[in-house]
């Protein structure tokens, strides 16, 4: 079984000009649509299972249309978690609302929310989640969009887990984005968990082994960025990595599965 833990969705109507700003910030293209059709398309070439969409809310006024659309994908081949701005006053409302819509987790995009990770108001909102058994999963590291500009730093990571200790924490881009020194410095071996987001091709695997034996593979979830990255590739990326069978089982789907609770 294979389930990417990291995928993004959007509503047909705007899927096409969200998709094309998002290229011009990123310099690249698309892999799919962006579409629920073109993610389960892409999923049937690369033979994988589930895939979990996380939206990325950047006004407060996104948040309930955002996990509307979210709740109409909580369980079969698209699993959507639902979004939130820190700059919701009543975040532990929406929060229990997310989990009444079936949800399974959120997304937060620090960068897009203009906003530093180890702010208050992330914390506050992390460990209200974590209280609720909701999943967090934050864009972590380097981000196209203002790569000079961190907002979720594996520092700043650390003092959240230090302050809050949630229990179902995921952390995009391996920890951090083109910033996996300081990942294995600040958050090696922390009870926080790592997705493959995007990092397969890019990061040096040297590295990405020694993370993976270090932070413990039942702590590292398959992901691709889907649509940023092409399912069917990273999965074959991943096969051909020297890890174990047991170790690419648990970090293809037996990690997730547990998390999910599926």
């Amino acid at each position: 079984m294979i389930i990417d833990f990291h995928t993004h969705m959007f509503p047909d109507k705007i899927a096409g000009r969200t998709l094309d700003y998002l290229s011009g910030i990123f310099g690249a293209s698309p892999f799919a649509d962006g579409t629920y059709t073109g993610l389960c398309n892409s999923m049937g070439k690369g033979a994988v299972d589930i895939s979990i969409a996380l939206p990325a809310v950047t006004k407060v006024s996104q948040v309930a249309s955002i996990n509307r659309f979210a709740s109409a994908y909580t369980e079969g081949p698209v699993i959507s978690f639902g979004g939130i701005h820190p700059e919701c006053e009543n975040y532990k409302e929406i929060l229990k609302e997310i989990k009444n819509l079936g949800l399974k987790g959120i997304k937060l995009h620090p960068d897009y929310q203009d906003m530093y990770f180890d702010n208050i108001r992330y914390e506050r909102i992390i460990d209200a989640a974590s209280e609720l058994g909701l999943i967090t999963v934050v864009h972590a590291g380097v981000d196209p969009k203002c790569p000079e500009d961190v907002h979720c730093t594996p520092e700043m990571v650390r003092k959240v887990l230090d302050d809050v200790k949630p229990e179902k924490l995921v952390l995009a881009h391996m920890g951090g984005n083109e910033m996996w020194d300081d990942v294995e410095r600040y958050l090696v071996g922390q009870n926080v968990y790592f997705d493959t987001g995007v990092i397969l091709n890019t990061m040096p695997q040297e590295q990405f082994l020694r993370i993976v034996h270090m932070h413990g593979a039942d702590r590292i979830l398959f992901g691709t960025d889907s649509p940023w990255a092409d399912q069917k590739n990273f999965v074959a990326l991943l096969e051909h990595v020297p890890l174990t069978e047991e170790e690419k089982a648990a970090i293809f789907s037996e990690n997730a599965k547990k998390l999910l609770g599926i």
